[in-house]
């Protein structure tokens, strides 16, 4: 099986659970492929065992794997997104950050989670993204978002007023921080912090969150994501910025945009043992009561 291995830097005294994943599948016969970042970063700390091939853009990991480890948090997750885009390659998270809602698989189950891979005892569940159709040249060749867009106000002492469309139809104007746009997958992220719903993975839905609205009669809307969403930005300073999870640039009023479904899904792999309501259970505490 053909096994890419991608990661950021971290702390040093995580290394040992990277050499337990590929101590593992070299031993099961993986044939491995390493993002040379993460490679350089490794370099002098794990030794592997046979020759490995690395990728360094997209275009060197499309139909050259079948299954991508990403070894980190969520945020780690996000940049694998990037990575393997509309390949079909599915991703298994590692994680080794902190909350961990998207790299599902905890540092003391790496081995069996090898294993349960390798053993076909795994389902795919698809992750709907967002697309910003216009403007295309904004975030460069890669449009898209596995959590949210979102809007903030760039000056710190005043508000946004944001204008949104869905469908043509007027939606709100929103007199607020800003306004995030999120997936099912990024429901569970900042628009979560900021009073929005969750929505489970196949609701097909987006949701519309206000950051701090200045009307509190204002409330997050759920849409199917089949819906079309314009929305259009002024401020006092004439400039908002925008983001794609952890891409950002600066829009001005004459930058109208407009945002969909992207036409493709990513695969997020989980084990028999995980489902979506374990997870949320576990990382938001439910059910935890200070009182037994």
């Amino acid at each position: 099986m053909r096994i890419a291995l991608f990661g950021k830097e971290f702390n040093r005294d995580q290394l040992g659970y990277v050499r337990i994943l590929t101590e593992a599948l070299e031993n099961r016969g993986c044939k491995l492929l390493v993002w040379k970042p993460f490679h350089d970063f490794l370099k002098g700390e794990i030794a592997f065992h046979q020759d490995v091939t690395l990728f360094a853009e997209h275009t060197d990991l499309k139909e050259k794997a079948d299954l991508l480890f990403s070894v980190g948090g969520d945020g780690t997750m996000l940049d694998a997104v990037r990575l393997v885009r509309d390949s079909g390659i599915p991703i298994a998270g590692i994680n080794l950050g902190r909350m961990g809602f998207l790299s599902s698989i905890p540092r003391s189950e790496i081995i069996a989670a090898v294993d349960d891979i390798l053993g076909n005892r795994f389902r795919i569940v698809k992750r709907t993204l967002i697309s910003l159709h216009s403007p295309l040249t904004l975030f460069s060749d890669f449009n898209y978002a596995f959590n949210e867009l979102s809007i903030n106000k760039k000056e710190s002492s005043s508000l946004v007023v944001i204008h949104v469309w869905v469908n043509d139809q007027p939606l709100h104007s929103y007199w607020a921080d800003g306004l995030i746009v999120a997936t099912p997958t990024g429901s569970t992220a900042y628009s979560l912090s900021c009073g929005g719903p969750i929505l489970t993975p196949d609701s097909s839905n987006f949701v519309i969150t206000p950051i701090a609205p200045h009307n509190l009669s204002v409330r997050p809307v759920v849409i199917p994501d089949s819906s079309l969403i314009r929305i259009r930005v002024d401020s006092r300073d004439h400039q908002a910025l925008v983001g794609l999870d952890s891409q950002s640039a600066v829009i001005t009023p004459d930058n109208e945009l407009i945002v969909g479904k992207a036409g493709f899904e990513i695969n997020l792999v989980q084990r028999f043992n995980e489902n979506f309501f374990s997870t949320i259970r576990a990382k938001l505490n439910w059910g935890s009561d200070i009182r037994n």
